[in-house]
């Protein structure tokens, strides 16, 4: 399928998702989020990808935030679901039984911040940059950085990013939660790659488990959240990975998954 706003590929058994607009420093507008979607659909569509990388294309910019440029001209109601749009393409990412790494390779600004949060873990370029500065502009984050950001980094400090607009390095981000690992720019793809092989090397069922737990557990009390990791800690024995792992370990070797659920 052709795409004009990002570049769709598949690396083995990843799939790359880059938005792909780089004259503006890939700002996200609603055709680039009608285009992640389709390749969402081909990658749920595709039980070989047992990973999703995002990243951005050229040097520069991950997604330096939405097009204020078309955003300017919007109604309120248009920025609206405008809006609805972005949250939507979150919790879809949020939902896939895949792992989704964001590999931030510059400005992650606004919606880019956004977008990266969505994913399950973020690494980033040592040139990264990252903030909501949505208050700068008259507004405030549209796209869950007043949601997703507490959750990961704390109240106090997603107050104080969003309040202030200020940008901060990855290595500050890394500080604070909302990074994982940064590395240096030339190394970058190559450590993103690097674990999203070790990733898709694993039982594709025990990896959704693992995502399904944590996520919806975590706003669950203890007791509950516990009851999540027991009915799917049970459910990884009905999946093939399940025994072939078991099995492998007790005959001293390698398992090999083959990622199929029944």
């Amino acid at each position: 399928m052709a795409y004009e706003n990002i570049i769709f590929e598949t690396e083995g058994n990843v799939a790359v998702i880059k938005f792909n607009r780089p004259k503006a420093l890939n700002a996200i507008s609603i055709d680039v989020v009608k285009d992640i979607q389709k390749a969402l659909d081909e990658v749920e569509s595709n039980s070989s990808v047992r990973v999703l990388i995002l990243t951005g294309e050229g040097d520069k910019a991950f997604v330096a935030g939405a097009d204020i440029s078309l955003m300017v001209n919007f109604t309120p109601l248009q920025l609206r679901e405008f809006s609805v749009a972005l949250h939507e393409l979150g919790f879809r990412m949020e939902g896939l039984s895949i792992p989704v790494i964001a590999c931030v390779n510059g400005f992650a600004l606004g919606g880019g911040t956004e977008i990266a949060m969505a994913s399950d873990f973020i690494y980033a370029s040592d040139d990264a940059k990252f903030g909501q500065p949505e208050i700068n502009l008259g507004i405030i984050p549209g796209f869950g950085g007043t949601q997703r950001l507490p959750r990961l980094v704390g109240k106090g400090v997603a107050k104080e990013l969003c309040m202030t607009g200020a940008l901060i390095s990855a290595q500050e981000a890394k500080e604070i939660g909302l990074v994982n690992k940064v590395f240096p720019a030339d190394k970058l793809w190559e450590e993103t790659m690097k674990t999203a092989k070790v990733l898709a090397a694993k039982g594709r069922f025990s990896l959704m488990a693992v995502k399904r737990c944590i996520d919806r557990g975590y706003d669950l009390d203890l007791r509950a959240a516990c009851g999540v990791e027991t009915d799917q800690f049970a459910l990884c024995m009905a999946s093939p990975d399940g025994k072939e792992g078991m099995t492998a370990f007790l005959e001293k070797r390698k398992p090999d998954f083959k990622g199929e659920l029944t």
